[in-house]
């Protein structure tokens, strides 16, 4: 009862002074306050607690940007969400369908994504991630050690997506101006060692508070309600998504920085009370309106032959039956000749509650399976996690029930495609496009085989996330995803490869010439959607 009397009283004078640091907003009784926590009424305690923590609840809304939602529409849903095959666009909009879905890259639409972490293209950016980020680390003192742990975590969650579109990011760099007026940005690879020591710092300030009543974050927590431990396993999950996406390129770093999230004695996200969801309450999920009021999303055709090829019963919670197909379900393909909005009437999103999906357990096993696979300690077997993966996901929508009976299927496979419009975008049986792989565990298959399976019901699982979809296809070539019938990229992106980038921004260009020259230097080939990043290998 004492220490949590001493706690509370030395972060109260702490957080009287902090509001001037923040926000430079100091008080005139700041002398008085300092020294005598006994002054401050409960509203002038309760105003400095508001001031301090609304950066953090900014970091949050701000990884998906969640208002107005037309930023979040081209900051992922015109980007990972329909690169990752989990969406499509019903109608030809953005001039004239020559945009993103065709690969001729937008650049007024992708470089909101950017803004959002930076604050280069909209009109206030304190409320960009990077700027709130390098105002919180001015608190001083060890009395905020776990505040600068959750910023670390918020930081390398918003960033490490960032990185995942663009390749080199500014990340330790931030801030630092050169004498010709530029900032540098970080390598790919040097940013992912910074989300990495960021991680393992945030990691061993917390796991010691693992169990403390406290919640000293919970006023300004959209996603855990301030409990420590929640971010721990976070924190740690985190870490061993970060550290599979190198295994390909940096084994002996990957399987460092892997063990060291299996052995935490806190533990990784294993149920869905563990998922990592952000509660943006009392606003409406974006998704409702870009599929039912905007009408400007649907189904995407690749979800449609995979969750239907395996009778997948997530489907009926993922997508709306389609007025295209009452009976059924129909998905639209990206990267199609669009003369008009004729695809309306194919399979709506369902309707999302106020919470948005960072991370979830069941990708967590995923992980898990694949790190088996890679014979990292503690990961166990890769059988059994990928079936709690599967289980796990089906218990996350209430389903669990019909886990055991969809695992034993040794026969379903992805189905065809028909395109009820126009038959020149059918995937037919026997197109190389087309998966072939089931959903039963095969120990005997062969390594590729087993990790198909485990990406493909990964991508199921990972629903709506499209942006961590369309990575993970890109770092693993699965599921078997549709190519564009019209690319429109000029040749910069071949249509058998896919889109593997996005173009750094124009506003860079205009403002930090020389650092974004030097950042085409870290890529290893040219400034387009066509060339992989660090982790992207053939």
């Amino acid at each position: 009862m004492m220490r949590t009397f001493k706690y509370k009283l030395t972060r109260s004078l702490a957080i009287a002074g902090l509001s001037s640091i923040l926000l430079s907003a100091c008080t005139k009784d700041f002398e008085r306050i300092n020294t005598n926590p006994y002054g401050m009424s409960k509203d002038e305690l309760k105003a400095d607690f508001r001031l301090v923590g609304e950066p953090f609840r900014q970091i949050q809304f701000n990884i998906f940007a969640v208002q107005p939602g037309w930023v979040m529409q081209v900051q992922q849903n015109l980007q990972g969400d329909i690169f990752s095959g989990y969406m499509g666009v019903p109608g030809p909009f953005g001039n004239f369908g020559n945009n993103n879905s065709t690969y001729n890259l937008t650049d007024g639409w992708n470089q909101v994504m950017w803004g959002c972490a930076y604050g280069s293209y909209i009109d206030a950016p304190n409320i960009a991630v990077m700027p709130i980020a390098t105002r919180i680390t001015k608190l001083a003192g060890t009395e905020f050690n776990d505040f600068k742990a959750w910023l670390q975590i918020l930081k390398v969650a918003t960033m490490h997506r960032i990185s995942d579109v663009y390749g080199p990011i500014i990340y330790t760099k931030y801030g630092v101006i050169n004498p010709d007026k530029s900032i540098d940005y970080d390598s790919q690879k040097d940013a992912y060692y910074a989300f990495f020591a960021d991680l393992n710092s945030a990691i061993t300030t917390l796991t010691p508070l693992a169990n403390d009543p406290l919640k000293p974050f919970a006023r300004f927590d959209l996603t855990y309600d301030g409990s420590y431990k929640p971010w721990i396993k976070f924190a740690n999950s985190l870490r061993l998504r970060l550290a599979i996406r190198i295994a390909k390129v940096d084994p002996v770093k990957a399987k460092q920085e892997g063990e060291a999230a299996l052995a935490n004695p806190v533990g990784l996200m294993t149920v869905p009370l563990d998922d990592a969801r952000i509660n943006i309450a009392p606003v409406e999920h974006p998704y409702n309106a870009f599929s039912d009021s905007w009408n400007d999303i649907r189904m995407g055709a690749p979800m449609e032959s995979i969750l239907t090829g395996y009778n997948d019963p997530r489907i009926k919670l993922y997508f709306k039956t389609a007025a295209a197909k009452p009976d059924g379900y129909k998905g639209v393909r990206t990267g199609i000749a669009l003369p008009s909005k004729m695809y309306e009437d194919y399979s709506r999103l369902a309707t999302f509650p106020s919470r948005m999906q960072l991370m979830t357990a069941a990708e967590v096993w995923f992980l898990k399976a694949e790190a088996a696979l890679n014979g990292w300690a503690g990961a166990g077997s890769a059988a059994t996690n990928y079936e709690n993966g599967v289980k796990t996901s089906f218990e996350q929508y209430g389903i669990a029930g019909q886990a055991t009976a969809y695992l034993a299927d040794n026969t379903s496979k992805a189905a065809p495609y028909t395109d009820l419009k126009n038959a020149a975008n059918n995937v037919p049986a026997g197109d190389p496009y087309l998966s072939t792989v089931t959903i039963r565990w095969e120990e005997g298959d062969g390594a590729a085989r087993k990790l198909e399976r485990i990406i493909t019901q990964k991508w199921i699982a990972m629903f709506p996330e499209g942006q961590e979809a369309w990575t993970e296809f890109r770092r693993t070539g699965y599921p078997k995803l549709f190519p564009v019938v019209v690319n429109n990229s000029g040749g910069k992106i071949p249509t058998a490869t896919f889109v593997r980038r996005i173009n750094f921004v124009t506003t860079e260009y205009a403002t930090n010439a020389k650092g974004v020259e030097r950042a085409v230097t870290l890529l290893g080939g040219p400034d387009n959607g066509g060339t992989r990043l660090w982790w992207d290998k053939p």
